[in-house]
């Protein structure tokens, strides 16, 4: 039996929903059968046939976008009995506060006016006791409960908001049983665990279709417009990991200073950030995130670091041996751009080259514990001549240039030590990307284009065979 599936990965949190395609087969044929991708507003469907002309069944799942049930009407009018409840609440708490602190005032006086009151019951059953002095005094008793009148006045006024107030929890609690009646026995509560189930398994059976080939980039997807012209940005490309942060390096040259967001929603938005402060400066933008460490090259040397971010300490360095650094083998943009570190399916990864390579680009597999070289590779590309690479399940893509109208040009493929010469188009929106890699959790590659960073969604093809 063979299966096969052409998909694109759209995992991206928050900016796309999750496609999945299924395609099987019986016989020995295959072919690439297509799926139709609705957009990410579109709800569950299912398209299917009954064959295609080789008798294979065809069936296609789109899953929603998480914000699916935001366009159900009585999900709107939820929201709106939500906030009027919330504008009721914050009044009661408002009148609560006022009535504390004014009741609070009035016990306070309670013993002036407890005095003012005998005062006047004394005059008026003795008239002959008062005095001019005596009359100062309850005029100045008098003029310390006046405030007392402006108290009583706003007890006038919440009373009429507390009737107001019923009213509206009256008609509340109206619209919420005209609204639980027309849902009748729908739970939604429950409906959106279920997208959300099926979104994760969805999100499992991507990840174990295992590996492809990439056959095309989507359109661009800016998630923000910061920093300076060139940088690094990138989230921790270790699988399993439930680690959300984001982290940005501005600039490439001798830059110390490493920016950790808490999400991608803080990173959009530009809070929610601590600083970490490396020892030693970095040079170029093929900076990698990795089981929570960052792997970057030393300034004017060869020499890689580890830096643990929790411990917030260096935890290796180690010389990639031969590899040039400074400006002399970089990519056609320059910016110190020698060593590109990177990760994907199988692992951590250093692209470089070296002068007995002769200027062609090296793939290095490393050790992520120690840094240690495990193999190498000579693509026989000419490292000047390329914009920028990714790894993507053991192969190298390279970019024909950094400017508009690059393309993916060239791939080697580790796994059979061979090469071919690709054409996979993308827009380069921003006309300068100084950063390019692939972060394999999320099937996308990453990007820092003239002080932009960019995601794109990634198409791979897979054939996955299975005996039975």
């Amino acid at each position: 039996m063979a299966m096969v599936t052409n998909w694109m990965s759209q995992t991206l949190p928050s900016l796309v929903g999750l496609n999945g395609t299924i395609i099987s087969s019986e016989g020995t044929h295959e072919r690439i059968v297509s799926g139709l991708y609705p957009g990410s507003e579109e709800g569950w469907q299912v398209y299917s046939t009954a064959s295609d002309p080789d008798g294979r069944c065809v069936c296609t799942v789109v899953a929603p976008a998480r914000n699916l049930c935001k366009r159900d009407p009585r999900s709107r009018q939820l929201r709106l009995l939500m906030e009027q409840v919330q504008n009721v609440s914050q009044s009661m708490e408002v009148v609560d506060l006022r009535t504390s602190r004014d009741l609070q005032y009035v016990r306070d006086s309670e013993p002036l006016l407890r005095g003012v009151d005998g005062r006047l019951h004394t005059y008026v059953s003795n008239p002959r006791a008062l005095t001019t002095k005596g009359l100062q005094e309850l005029k100045g008793q008098m003029s310390q409960l006046r405030p007392l009148l402006s108290v009583v006045e706003q007890y006038r006024l919440d009373l009429q908001t507390l009737a107001t107030l019923r009213l509206e929890l009256l008609n509340l609690s109206i619209m919420l049983s005209a609204i639980q009646e027309e849902i009748g026995a729908y739970d939604y509560e429950e409906l959106q665990q279920r997208v959300l189930l099926l979104e994760t398994r969805l999100h499992s059976c991507m990840n174990k279709l295992g590996c492809g080939r990439l056959t095309a980039l989507s359109s661009p997807v800016t998630v923000r417009a910061s920093g300076s012209r060139f940088g690094s940005w990138m989230t921790d490309a270790m699988i399993p990991s439930s680690d959300s942060r984001v982290w940005s390096m501005d600039g490439y040259y001798k830059g110390r200073r490493v920016l950790e967001y808490r999400t991608m929603g803080d990173f959009t938005k530009g809070q929610n950030f601590v600083q970490h402060l490396l020892p030693h400066p970095w040079a170029g933008t093929g900076h990698v995130v990795y089981n929570g460490s960052l792997y970057y090259n030393k300034h004017q040397s060869n020499i890689l670091v580890q830096y643990h971010f929790r411990s917030r300490s260096v935890l290796l360095q180690r010389s990639l041996s031969g590899a040039g650094y400074n400006n002399t083998f970089p990519y056609s943009w320059g910016g110190s751009s020698d060593i590109d570190l990177m990760a994907d399916e199988t692992g951590l990864w250093a692209v470089y080259t070296s002068i007995p390579n002769a200027g062609n680009i090296m793939v290095s597999r490393l050790d992520p514990r120690s840094m240690e070289v495990l193999q190498s590779w000579d693509t026989g590309f000419p490292k000047r001549s390329a914009g920028e690479a990714f790894m993507i399940c053991g192969t190298l893509y390279v970019t024909n240039s950094h400017l508009a109208g690059a393309k993916v040009h060239f791939a080697y493929h580790t796994n059979s030590s061979t090469y071919e010469y690709t054409d996979i188009p993308f827009h380069n929106q921003y006309s300068h990307i100084s950063m390019m890699d692939y972060n394999p959790r999320e099937r996308a590659l990453y990007t820092w284009n003239n002080g932009h960073q960019v995601l794109y969604n990634v198409t791979l093809f897979h054939v996955i065979r299975s005996d039975g």
